[in-house]
């Protein structure tokens, strides 16, 4: 919303331009990508619907891993686990340390 403005006359002005917006009680939001994902705890997540169309706007601090599909090809190939997710769950375990996650997976 606008600093210093009242929110139920800025909630009044949205809906008269057609606009609606809902807070989400969001605990996680997870972001895949191909280089990673993204979490964001304890998010702030505010839903707008204007003329049909939704927009989710996402605020808050990232836990951001630090790994690429190449590190769990790496993992994968070191330690025989096929399991994508599984590689992916210890590379973030191990902060993306390559070699934590194999030590880890092997023992």
């Amino acid at each position: 919303m606008m600093p210093g403005m009242d929110p139920k006359k800025m909630q009044a002005m949205l809906k008269q331009l057609g606009m609606k917006m809902e807070d989400i009680p969001a605990t996680q939001v997870m972001i895949k990508t191909d280089s990673g994902d993204i979490t964001i705890n304890d998010p702030k997540v505010v839903k707008t619907t204007m003329k049909g169309q939704v927009v989710y706007q996402v605020s808050g601090s990232a836990d951001e891993a630090v790994f690429s599909g190449d590190d769990v090809k790496l993992v994968m190939d070191q330690t025989g686990v096929k399991d994508k997710e599984k590689v992916e769950k210890a590379l973030k375990e191990a902060n993306g340390e390559v070699v934590e996650a194999i030590m880890n997976l092997k023992s």
